[in-house]
């Protein structure tokens, strides 16, 4: 059994939210670094050359990489022989979010009450998804997820009659229908299979996976390179400018599901895509 305070998840996630604020994952700006020479569109290579400019600035000086400072999204995988003390693992996240916040001199984007669009006291700052894994390590991956890009995903659920074309298809239209408004070139994360809200986490999870890491069953990394050369082909390009490099990467994640169904999330990343992992 390993024993672990709360403080440190509060302190972990205060200072993770910063950091991915400030600098984005390293594989995506190497990803926009070779999209800026392979853009066919001169227009669509000067603006990726001011993304990775940006993105390098912000990173010397230690500034937010964008306005929207999103909402934080929060990935705890705990170990079940963790025995956590001090308080409330919920809160303590919440804490660590308020704190990293003020301390990153991050903008406040959520609001308490989404109907009446207003602050609520004591509410809820970011979302948190749990996951007990086997041993005693704890795992925690932190987004800030604008909701330019967010506002664009989707969900269908299709039957299974509907086949792969029809998947196919439905990917592509939601990044086509995305056009400029999901701040390309965009990271494409998709959830197939399990349920409503699995498929939906599948999709949050694959576009928080590395663009440089393939899905390891070959035929799922072949759709993942299918869908990509299609999305590219679609002319929307850096910005909605107009291009090649529609999207840097697809990423796809699978899981059993019912025979009589075949639920499809498309969950997109914009250009930064801000996440950070770390084991405590």
């Amino acid at each position: 059994m390993r024993t672990l305070d709360v403080r440190v998840l509060c302190d972990t996630t205060a200072r993770l939210l910063v950091e991915a604020n400030y600098q984005i994952p390293p594989d995506i700006l190497e990803a926009l670094r070779a999209a800026a020479k392979s853009e066919q569109s001169e227009i669509g290579r000067q603006t990726l050359a001011h993304l990775v400019r940006n993105y390098e600035v912000a990173a010397a000086e230690r500034l937010p990489v964008c306005q929207d400072s999103g909402v934080t999204v929060v990935l705890l995988e705990t170990g079940q022989e963790v025995h956590w003390t001090g308080g409330s693992i919920e809160q303590a996240i919440f804490e660590g979010i308020r704190r990293g916040t003020s301390n990153g001199y991050l903008r406040v984007s959520v609001v308490g009450d989404p109907i009446a669009r207003r602050t609520a006291a004591g509410a809820p700052p970011g979302v948190i998804h749990y996951e007990i894994v086997e041993g005693d390590r704890v795992r925690l991956t932190l987004a800030s997820k604008g909701f330019g890009a967010e506002n664009m995903s989707a969900l269908r659920m299709f039957a299974p009659a509907d086949g792969p074309a029809a998947v196919k298809d439905f990917i592509v239209d939601v990044i086509e229908h995305a056009g400029a408004n999901a701040c390309p070139p965009v990271i494409v994360g998709v959830g197939i299979g399990g349920t409503f809200e699995k498929a939906a986490l599948l999709a949050k999870k694959a576009v928080l996976r590395p663009i440089d890491r393939r899905h390891q069953r070959p035929e799922t990394a072949a759709l993942e390179a299918e869908l990509l050369d299609r999305i590219n082909c679609l002319g929307i390009g850096p910005q909605g400018l107009g291009g090649v490099v529609t999207a840097l990467a697809v990423n796809v994640e699978l899981y059993p599901t019912h025979i009589a169904g075949l639920p499809v999330a498309v969950n997109i990343g914009c250009h930064s895509n801000r996440r950070v992992s770390t084991e405590l």
